[in-house]
C-alpha cells in the first residue's frame, strides 16, 4: 500500500510539475521573442516529455534500466492503444493529409531505429542515443522549413507573458516538482516490483507508463469536452516520436542502457511495433483520414491484451 501511496504522489508531482514547466518554458520563450512556431514544435514537446524523460535518466542512473526502457515503451503503447482510444471513443476526429505525408513514416523509422539499435546486443549505447538525437533535430529542421501549416498551437491560453518573477519561480518549482516526482515514483514503482514478485520491466510498461501518459490522456480529454480538434492524432505520434528520439536518445547518451529483462527484446518492443503499424489501416478505413468509435474499441481491446499477456 505504502508503495501504491509513493507511485501515486510521484505521479502528481510529475504531472504537475511538467504543467508548470510549460507554463514557464513558454513564457521564457515569449520574453525571448522565440518566434510561436518554434515554442510549439521544440520547447512545448519537451516540456510536456519531461516526465518520461526525467523518470527514465533517474532509473537508468540509479541502476533500473528496465524501467526507463519500459516507461518509454510503454507510454508508446499506452498512446496509441489507450488514449487515442478513449479520445476517439468519446468523439470521431478527422486526420490530416500529414499523417501518412511525415508524422507516420517518421515514428516508423524512429522506432524501427530504437529497434535495431536494441534488438541485436540488448544494449542502447552513447553513440546511438547521439544518432537518435541528430534524427530528432533533422526531423524539427524539416518541420519548421517545411510543414509550418501543419503545427497546431495548442497553447492560446499561455501566450500572455509572465511576469520575470513568476516565470522563474514556476521554472523551480515545476523543476523541483519534476525531481522529487521521480524519486517517488521509481521508489514506489521499485518496491511494488519487489511486493508483488514481478520485474522492473512489468511495472515499467504498465503503471509507469500510463502513469507518465496521464498528461497526453487529460488533454485529450480536455480538448474533446471543449469540441476542440487541437489534440490530433498528430499531437500523440509526435509525443511517440518524441519519446524514442529525445527520452531514450538523451538518457542513453548520459548512460548506456542495458536490457535486463528478455521479455523486453521478446515481446514488448513488437507490441511497440504492431500498435504503430496498426494505426495507417484504421486511418483509412472504412472512412479515409478519419478514426471513430470501432477504431477505439478495436485499440482498446488490443491494448487490454497487451496488458493482460504482459502481466500473466
Amino acid at each position: 500500500m505504502g508503495n501504491l501511496l509513493l507511485v501515486v504522489l510521484g505521479l502528481v508531482l510529475l504531472i504537475v510539475g511538467g504543467n508548470w514547466l510549460l507554463k514557464s518554458a513558454v513564457a521564457l520563450s515569449l520574453r525571448l521573442a522565440i518566434p510561436k512556431i518554434v515554442i510549439g514544435m521544440t520547447i512545448v514537446s519537451f516540456a510536456t516529455s519531461a516526465p518520461e524523460l526525467i523518470v527514465s535518466i533517474k532509473a537508468a542512473l540509479d541502476g533500473f534500466p528496465d524501467l526507463a526502457l519500459g516507461n518509454v515503451v510503454g507510454s508508446n503503447i499506452a498512446n496509441l492503444g489507450l488514449v487515442l482510444a478513449i479520445t476517439v471513443l468519446m468523439g470521431s476526429i478527422n486526420v490530416r493529409k500529414s499523417f501518412y505525408t511525415t508524422d507516420w513514416p517518421v515514428m516508423m523509422v524512429a522506432s524501427l531505429l530504437f529497434v535495431g539499435f536494441i534488438y541485436f546486443d540488448g544494449i542502447l549505447e552513447q553513440y546511438e542515443g547521439i544518432i537518435l538525437v541528430v534524427f530528432l533535430f533533422l526531423f524539427l529542421v524539416y518541420l519548421l522549413r517545411f510543414q509550418k501549416p501543419a503545427v497546431e498551437d495548442e497553447m492560446p491560453e499561455d501566450d500572455i507573458p509572465l511576469p520575470l518573477y513568476k516565470t522563474v519561480f514556476f521554472l523551480g518549482i515545476g523543476g523541483t516538482a519534476l525531481w522529487g516526482g521521480s524519486e517517488l515514483l521509481i521508489n514506489g514503482a521499485v518496491g511494488m516490483a519487489s511486493s508483488l514478485g514481478v520485474s522492473d520491466r512489468i511495472i515499467g510498461v504498465t503503471v509507469v507508463s500510463v502513469g507518465t501518459s496521464i498528461p497526453e490522456l487529460a488533454a485529450s480529454v480536455v480538448a474533446v469536452l471543449k469540441k476542440e480538434k487541437a489534440i490530433s492524432l498528430g499531437n500523440l505520434i509526435g509525443s511517440n516520436i518524441f519519446n524514442l528520439l529525445a527520452v531514450l536518445g538523451i538518457t542513453s547518451i548520459i548512460t548506456p542502457i542495458r536490457v535486463v529483462d528478455q521479455g523486453l527484446l521478446a515481446s514488448d518492443i513488437f507490441w511497440m511495433l504492431g500498435i504503430s503499424l496498426l494505426i495507417l489501416p484504421l486511418v483509412f478505413f472504412p472512412k479515409g483520414l478519419r478514426l471513430g468509435w470501432r477504431d477505439g474499441i478495436i485499440l482498446l481491446v488490443v491494448y487490454t491484451a497487451f496488458v493482460y499477456l504482459t502481466i500473466n
